[in-house]
């Protein structure tokens, strides 16, 4: 099996565990705001055991990411409208924001989960993530994620690496010999995925 760390790398690893939103409770309760859909940053960060700022920041660096998964910042009459709701039906429950509140779905915070690179919750949550994957390959006789991840390589490889060197060598002069080298590296190594990947699916037919 593949190693947590390589969720933090991989926007598109993340993205094909990000319905197991369940592995959140399993490795530590995830305290909802009263709505039962959303927690704050401060809640995310409490949530992880780091700091309010390390939350702030992962938001700004991967805004882009979260905000697909469900990150949303409310302001002005959303934010009121947010707040006359939450504190008509749980008096006391609404943390007070200056101008601005974010909330995030579990969606979202199981994705900050594979993101957080300083919190061991954030890293239990890793591993089950991929121990979940590989019992239900086991189970349902599937392709394993590090499976999946060789062949999502070769591809972009394949279709998009390559033929750039190709458009590379053929604009480039002085340096189109390095671009040839990079190429045909490039290629071999597609080639070397595509043949561990056809031994994989040999040795899963002979299987019982």
């Amino acid at each position: 099996m593949i190693d947590e760390s390589v969720l933090l790398e991989s926007r598109t690893l993340r993205a094909s565990a990000l319905a197991r939103v369940e592995v959140l409770d399993r490795v530590k309760t995830l305290s909802l705001l009263p709505d039962g859909l959303h927690v704050t940053t401060a809640m995310v960060a409490t949530y992880f055991g780091v700091t309010v700022e390390a939350v702030r920041q992962l938001k700004a660096r991967h805004r882009q990411e979260l905000t697909a998964n469900g990150m949303i910042t409310l302001r002005g009459s959303d934010l009121a409208e947010f707040k006359r709701d939450i504190l008509s039906r749980y008096p006391g429950s609404y943390p007070q924001p200056r101008s601005s509140l974010t909330l995030f779905p579990r969606r979202a915070v199981l994705n900050i989960a594979m993101l957080l690179r300083d919190s061991e919750v954030a890293r239990r949550v890793r591993t089950y993530l991929l121990d979940v994957e590989q019992a239900s390959r086991v189970e349902l006789g599937g392709p394993a994620l590090d499976d999946r991840i060789d062949r999502r390589i070769a591809h972009v490889l394949g279709k998009t690496v390559v033929p750039m060197f190709n458009a590379l060598i053929e604009t480039s002069g002085e340096h189109q010999r390095e671009l040839v080298v990079m190429r045909d590296g490039v290629g071999r190594i597609e080639q070397r995925l595509r043949t561990h990947h056809a031994r994989l699916r040999r040795l899963e037919q002979r299987r019982p």
